[in-house]
């Protein structure tokens, strides 16, 4: 069985859900610093991290790669064919949370890069980064790997996220930015009252009912050269209102907004708010909003990097990968601002649901895939 399979077993057996690395840290710590990777655990608010690094530092050519080994809970155990934290195989196919998103390509480079290491003196440093706070608000994962690479002068030129972006064949796709993730909370208050007196009352139902109308009733864009259009959703309207003859004097709403490179959090926020602005004038009610941006949209283009990435894969998989942006966020929003940076990773077809599972086969053509990608690069001038 090959080593990448052995591994992704071993990591799915251990209940890593976000936050929580329940030893999978320590699990690769030990397993590339057995392989000569210097290695540096970073806690952050208790959440575990890991930097290693082969090769010397700050080296003039230094590829990374990047994953996370937090996944999303089970949910109803009862809709699983086999315990999701087993590690079964069965069928040629490896089953548990964590198969596709993402312990099998955390596996994946892990080895490839050792294997790469063992037979080769590459010129320049391989590095891989590891955290256990990806799915929930990651606050205390990569973000935090990145302050401590900055603090102790680890720089890397280009990095790889292990993130599952094919769409029904390994290395179909691959992601060469993403979009932007605002979410907008807003509160507005009215005036309570009964519902036989409503002009006695200011209903704040109306007032955001006629805010999301306004905002949704025209796209923010028709999509730019790499990119899909921005999108405006409203996700919760709640009152909290049990009673069915009384206004209500708070009615809340979220809007969630993915914005292409066409906008910048900031100019969103802008449209948000002149639109607020229109609605308490003419509906004489108090709308406040907060704010909680996710990243910023980011493309890398036609790079370099991204061209030598892409022809790798269309050598070593016989296909032509799609450029996309498209999907939600990851933790290439964060690697962006300090090195240029890739998603390559397994069919997405299954992840967060009951019976996730990966083709036994997949993982070793991504670690294959992986080394390949090693190879190119160090074989560069």
């Amino acid at each position: 069985m090959d080593q990448a399979v052995k591994i992704t077993s071993e990591l799915i057996k251990r209940r890593s859900v976000t936050p929580n690395d329940d030893g999978t840290i320590d699990f690769l710590r030990n397993f590339l610093s057995d392989n000569d990777y210097a290695c540096y655990e970073i806690v952050d608010n208790n959440v575990r991290n890991l930097f290693a690094r082969w090769g010397p530092k700050n080296s003039k050519k230094c590829l990374g790669f990047n994953g996370h080994v937090d996944v999303v809970p089970a949910g109803n155990i009862d809709l699983w064919d086999f315990d999701p934290f087993s590690g079964v195989i069965s069928e040629n196919y490896l089953h548990g949370r964590g198969a596709v998103d993402m312990k099998s390509a955390v596996a994946a480079f892990s080895v490839a890069a050792v294997e790469y290491t063992k037979r080769h003196q590459p010129n320049g440093s391989l590095v891989i980064t590891l955290t256990s706070d990806e799915e929930g608000d990651a606050l205390y994962g990569t973000k935090s790997i990145l302050k401590w690479m900055k603090k102790n002068g680890e720089t890397v030129n280009h990095f790889i996220v292990g993130e599952p972006t094919s769409q029904e064949r390994l290395g179909d796709m691959i992601k060469v930015g993403r979009r932007g993730s605002l979410t907008a909370f807003l509160e507005c208050d009215g005036i309570q009252g009964h519902s036989a007196y409503p002009h006695l009352a200011v209903n704040p139902i109306e007032s955001i009912n006629e805010l999301i109308h306004n905002l949704l009733k025209n796209k923010l864009d028709n999509g730019s050269e790499y990119f899909e259009p921005s999108t405006i959703c409203c996700t919760t309207i709640d009152v909290g209102n049990s009673a069915n003859n009384v206004i209500p004097s708070r009615c809340s709403a979220t809007l969630n907004i993915r914005f292409n490179n066409l906008h910048t959090s900031s100019s969103i926020i802008s449209l948000l708010n002149q639109h607020i602005k229109d609605i308490e004038k003419s509906h004489s009610s108090k709308i406040n909003m907060k704010v909680k941006v996710s990243g910023e949209a980011f493309i890398n283009g036609d790079t370099h990097f991204t061209r030598t990435v892409a022809n790798v894969i269309k050598k070593s998989l016989k296909i032509s990968p799609i450029l996309s942006t498209s999907g939600g966020t990851s933790d290439a929003r964060f690697i962006k601002d300090v090195a240029e940076v890739l998603e390559v990773g397994l069919v997405g077809k299954t992840i967060h649901q009951s019976n996730e599972k990966v083709a036994l086969k997949d993982i070793v053509s991504l670690k294959n895939l992986y080394k390949a990608i090693i190879t190119r690069y160090f074989c560069e001038d």
